[in-house]
């Protein structure tokens, strides 16, 4: 499962926006862009089209200045989107094993996350969760519970050009052996004291922490933003 990162390729930077976290920046590119796309989705006018994609070129080159990515690349990456824009989906697996959390080594930057990536069209976000740990850790799962949804700009992650909700569930293990795949290097589980470095576009400590009080405390609800 694609989260985006390397077909990105880029740094953000700038001063955060108070409500989101978020360089103020980026969450001016992020509306243009999605008004871009959803112009292009509606409307048939010709004329309206050109003004929907002189915006979505402005957002472009937004990212492309605070990025040290090339305009044409950020284009190519927004092109992909099509129709009318709303947030992405990235799921992630909480499994524990005698009271350790699962973590993957991600190959694209020798960080550590929670199994996952952003949510498959035709399949429920079960499905999805369950397939990423065993492609991605060598463990058949299930998932039992969710625990967060969360929307990733309140909560301490690396930005990212798209607007994306985290769904976090807990994954009961039925069993298999840690295996690294073509997207994981290493597998392993870790201590909630004794935590790796983290990718933190895909996971933050907080949040893994949070899971961890989730496992705690079986009757919790789930949180949301």
């Amino acid at each position: 499962m694609n989260d985006g990162a390397k077909a990105y390729g880029g740094t953000v930077t700038g001063q955060p926006d108070a409500a989101s976290e978020e360089p103020q920046w980026l969450v001016w590119a992020r509306r243009l862009q999605a008004l871009s796309q959803s112009g292009l989705h509606y409307c048939d006018d010709v004329f309206d089209r050109e003004r929907y994609e002189e915006i979505g070129r402005i957002a472009a080159q937004i990212m492309a200045d605070h990025s040290a990515t090339p305009a044409e690349r950020v284009e190519r990456f927004f092109s992909q989107e099509v129709g009318y824009a709303t947030p992405k989906t990235d799921l992630r697996a909480a499994a524990f094993r005698d009271g350790k959390m699962l973590l993957v080594r991600e190959r694209s930057d020798g960080l550590w996350s929670l199994p996952g990536g952003w949510a498959d069209v035709g399949e429920t976000a079960a499905a999805c969760i369950e397939k990423e740990v065993w492609e991605e850790a060598g463990f058949r799962a299930r998932a039992v519970k969710l625990l967060a949804l969360y929307d990733q700009r309140r909560h301490g992650a690396r930005p990212h050009p798209f607007h994306s909700f985290k769904a976090f569930f807990l994954c009961e293990i039925l069993e298999g052996a840690p295996r690294p795949s073509i997207e994981t290097s290493e597998v392993a589980f870790f201590a909630e004291d004794a935590l790796p470095e983290l990718s933190t576009g895909r996971v933050t400590e907080s949040q893994l922490k949070r899971m961890f009080a989730h496992a705690r405390n079986p009757d919790w609800p789930a949180d949301f933003d």
